[in-house]
């Protein structure tokens, strides 16, 4: 499990760099990873992703992943097994965020219930991912990881 005194640190990092911290969540069902589809509806299609969160000011890591996988999909976080790997990227209106990436445990895997997306997929982490190359190369970390 991940300390509090660590999860303190990768935020205060993230305060020091001067990124806005997100956290993403992975959370792993006999090895196949939930990812969220986004509605859409122009010509493109956008790739999936993880759930997550925008910290919020004077929240901590801790409560921004439970939080964020509360409200995107109902679930329950139990603990916060991993601190995978970040990256950092510009926003659309140009702030820099860290996004802080997680593998978390849950009470249950079912039901999951979306606000703000479309659909929900159990990916296999050993096929083809339709995500960003961000965050497949954290679910490449993330495999790596569980499978040593």
């Amino acid at each position: 499990m991940v300390s509090a005194s660590e999860l303190e640190e990768l935020a205060r990092q993230a305060e020091v760099d001067g990124t806005a911290p997100r956290v993403g969540v992975i959370i792993e069902r006999d090895g196949t990873v939930l990812l969220l589809e986004r509605h859409d509806s122009g010509p493109v299609k956008v790739p999936l992703k993880l759930p997550g969160a925008t910290v919020k000011p004077g929240e901590t890591l801790a409560a921004a992943v439970a939080r964020g996988v509360r409200e995107e999909i109902g679930l329950v976080v139990t603990g916060i097994r991993h601190h995978v790997g970040d990256f950092d990227y510009l926003s659309p209106d140009a702030h820099r965020v860290r996004r802080l990436h997680f593998a978390v445990d849950v009470a249950a895997f079912e039901p999951i219930r979306l606000t703000a997306h479309a659909r929900y997929a159990w990916t296999p982490l050993d096929g083809h991912l339709p995500v960003t190359s961000s965050i497949r190369s954290i679910l490449g970390t993330y495999r790596d990881l569980v499978n040593h």
